[in-house]
């Protein structure tokens, strides 16, 4: 079978590296992929937003099925567009990637299905939000209405604040369209996880639960990151915790997809707050998180091509997923200065120095005059398994040790609490 991975980031790294362990897969390509993809796939250079050029690809190739890493192709609507062409692919219809596309929109959605979730309010200007805010107390969520690659989501806790990530957002466009209107939210107090699920349009089966670091510096200080290193298990998803995502936000999802009448055959992702009430979604996203794929998907041991083709087929609920008993830890390595402005071309050294068992996947990384080099804010997720948490972790900071590029930024206390 011909697969066609898009993206270029570690998420999809990841699907590719587990792809490539597939019987089942003969050839993998990946658009626009990157320099470690490039050693398990044949990389395209068609962008992610390009969609029509990626259907004729994938016609003229005879791909017998194309995997959607981000987020926005799907939110454009590269689902519709393979569906129409005929052709097989993983991914929500535009509707459906709504879910994401659109924090109003989702929150709406949990609203009408009962499905747990903080109070909110809808605001598409400055002095609205202001009179808004006189209905809230601090800390107080503001959140950029459209995709700003996870950095979106400013927590304020005065007033002040507050007023700043409105102007900044509304006013100064810092995230340019995305932030043509905005949602409030009470702040949810607890702690904080997220559940990757497969879905069929008629099942929706959870992943092992992972445990995402979203700031950039140690002790969950700083401004919010596209996520600085995850690991699996989370002991705080425990059995009883699972039962209680699985009946009153899973049902309730699946429910509402279904009677939305949305073309969903793909990946959920639900970022969770786990409060004294129980637990309560903070977000959708309509693929998987990154880096919580890093480490989930290295402790599946069923074939992930086989997986999604029960999802194709909508026969999720016949097939049996395993996943083995260890723990998994990612630690990313990023820009010095990210999230906000970096510097890219560091030359990047030492990976081969990393042991066997460390699995280094590539985020933002490039080739240049016969160097790797840093491309992105995040760069590189050094990932790893042990028997515990604490052997995996001890491996992937062993193996930070031998990595170089100038600026090299990491926490240091990923999987600690």
């Amino acid at each position: 079978m011909k697969v066609l991975v898009i993206g270029n980031g570690g998420r999809e790294h990841t699907i590719v590296w587990k792809l490539k362990k597939s019987p089942l897969v003969t050839e993998i390509y990946c658009a626009p992929g990157n320099p470690g993809i490039a050693k398990l796939a044949k990389c395209v250079n068609i962008k992610v937003e390009n969609i029509g050029a990626l259907v004729e690809f994938s016609r003229e190739m005879k791909i017998n099925m194309t995997i959607v890493g981000p987020e926005i192709p799907l939110v454009a609507g590269i689902v519709d567009e393979y569906n129409k062409a005929g052709l097989k692919i993983i991914g929500p219809s535009g509707k459906a990637a709504e879910l994401e596309g659109s924090k109003s929109f989702s929150k709406k959605f949990m609203e009408k299905y009962n499905i747990p979730t903080a109070r909110f309010n809808q605001v598409f200007n400055y002095q609205d939000g202001i009179e808004v805010l006189k209905n809230y107390t601090f800390p107080v969520v503001i959140k950029a209405d459209g995709l700003a690659a996870g950095k979106g989501v400013l927590i304020c806790n005065t007033m002040q604040e507050a007023e700043e990530g409105l102007r900044n957002i509304l006013v100064d466009k810092v995230f340019g369209d995305a932030g043509n209107e905005v949602v409030i939210e009470e702040f949810l107090e607890g702690i904080e996880t997220s559940i990757l699920c497969f879905v069929d349009g008629k099942d929706i089966i959870p992943m092992v639960g992972s445990q995402d670091h979203k700031r950039i510096y140690d002790g969950d200080q700083g401004p919010n990151t596209g996520g600085m290193g995850t690991y699996s298990p989370n002991y705080i998803y425990t059995d009883e915790v699972a039962q209680s995502v699985k009946e009153k936000i899973l049902q309730p999802t699946l429910e509402g997809i279904q009677k939305e009448e949305m073309d969903y055959k793909g990946i959920l992702f639900i970022g969770l707050m786990i409060t004294r009430d129980g637990p309560k979604v903070l977000e959708y996203n309509v693929r998987f998180g990154d880096p919580e794929t890093q480490v989930v998907l290295m402790r599946l041991e069923t074939d992930l091509f086989e997986i999604f083709q029960h999802i194709l087929d909508q026969e999720l609920s016949g097939i049996e997923i395993k996943w083995n008993n260890n723990a998994a830890v990612c630690v990313v390595l990023a820009s010095e200065g990210y999230p906000e402005a970096y510097e890219k071309d560091k030359v990047i050294l030492g990976l081969e120095a990393v042991a066997d068992d460390v699995v280094v996947f590539h985020a933002g990384t490039a080739m240049k005059e016969d160097n790797l080099v840093t491309a992105g804010g995040r760069v590189l997720g050094v990932t790893a398994q042990g028997t515990t948490i604490e052997e995996a972790r001890s491996k992937v900071y062993n193996s930070i040790d031998k990595i170089f590029f100038e600026g090299k930024t990491y926490r240091k206390d990923i999987a600690t609490k």
